[in-house]
């Protein structure tokens, strides 16, 4: 009856939300009144919808997505998935916390900068990684540069220092490569800066295939400077540096923070096998509007992974998941001598998909899937 119902305005005011954000989350089916009356189309709530309406009101206020609060309310008791989705939640709140702290600390050095603008120019930020480590960051990015002219700042490898720890970036916008390489800091000369919390520069692709060669087998350590606009490293003896571009290099955290459904453990080999053997379709979804080899990868209801055609037989399998690929991009993503295990990394089939190497979980690359024509 609708004496133990309560009305809408009640509800609203019980559970400090609005009567449109009631009206709001009716209609987006995650809050639907106990009973709408038919003539009036007024809404009325059961007694025990106020505790999800109180809790929904929390939910909003912390920023979670509508998906996530349709599925937190929706979840049955005691499975834990209410609380997992909590849990991810705040990690993004943290990383959303800790990118707001860097962008703040660049931000304080260009106000000192334009407000002392005739200042010495900043000292440089000197410390040293293992010349192994370095070079086999450089290879594991290499790949991903681009070489759109429009988009000069793709054009080259992103050396980011955030404290202890140096990550080269690289993409071409549809793939992102990155490795991580633990670093020292050296102790300043006389009036020089210590590592800086966060600092990076853009060092073009010439400058970096010199480096590259510069380290060769190297072993033992490189000194990096990074600061005022150069790049300047040190490795046995010798020299080089040069300049980095002078462009913002897009923030690349949001897009490899990613929310994989399946992770699928299996041996670099064998997957550049079943790569290079299966049949692939031709589409126009590479760089420009090219066309590129297109190939499928699938996990079936069992959790089988397996690399076939777009198109085949498999597309029609109940509960499977279908990432459809550009071939080529992922080859280049595996290992060059392909001799580890791997971890894919499956979302979704318009979700990115991440290639990790399972001794090396900094070191990996993202790819934008190919979207299937309907």
């Amino acid at each position: 009856m609708e004496s133990d119902l309560r009305s809408i305005g009640e509800l609203a005011r019980d559970s400090g939300l609005s009567i449109s954000a009631l009206r709001f989350y009716d209609g987006a089916g995650v809050l639907a009144p106990a009973r709408v009356d038919p003539r009036t189309g007024y809404r009325w709530y059961a007694p025990g919808q106020l505790a999800d309406a109180r809790l929904l009101a929390r939910l909003r206020r912390v920023g979670l997505p509508l998906a996530d609060i349709r599925a937190v309310l929706g979840a049955a008791p005691g499975s834990g998935a209410a609380r997992r989705l909590m849990d991810e939640h705040l990690r993004r709140l943290e990383h959303g916390l800790a990118d707001a702290r860097r962008e703040l600390s660049l931000i304080r050095r260009l106000i000192d900068q334009r407000e002392n603008s005739m200042a010495t120019p900043p000292a440089e930020y000197r410390f040293t990684a293992p010349a192994r480590e370095l070079a086999e960051a450089l290879d594991a990015v290499r790949f991903a540069v681009g070489g759109d002219p429009e988009l000069p700042v793709l054009s080259g490898v992103l050396f980011d220092l955030d404290g202890g720890l140096l990550r080269l970036v690289a993409t071409d916008r549809y793939r992102i490569a990155l490795a991580e390489v633990s670093v020292e800091s050296v102790a300043p000369e006389e009036g020089a800066a210590p590592v800086a919390p966060a600092v990076s520069a853009v060092l073009p692709v010439a400058l970096a295939d010199a480096v590259r060669a510069l380290l060769g087998s190297a072993a033992g350590v490189v000194e990096l400077a990074l600061g005022a606009g150069a790049v300047h490293i040190t490795v046995g003896g010798h020299r080089i540096e040069g300049a980095a571009l002078d462009h913002d290099y897009p923030d690349y955290r949001p897009l490899v923070r990613l929310e994989p459904v399946h992770r699928i453990g299996l041996p670099a080999a064998e997957l550049r096998a079943a790569l290079v053997s299966a049949a692939t379709s031709s589409l126009p979804s590479g760089p420009h509007g090219a066309a590129c080899e297109v190939a499928l990868l699938t996990v079936d209801g069992e959790g089988r992974f397996a690399v076939t055609a777009p198109g085949a037989d498999t597309d029609g399998a109940a509960g499977a998941l279908r990432v459809a690929v550009n071939r080529d991009f992922l080859l280049e993503a595996l290992p060059a001598d392909a001799p580890g295990q791997l971890v894919l990394e499956l979302g979704g089939p318009i979700t990115p998909l991440a290639v990790r190497t399972a001794d090396r979980p900094g070191t990996f690359s993202v790819l934008m899937p190919v979207r299937l024509p309907a």
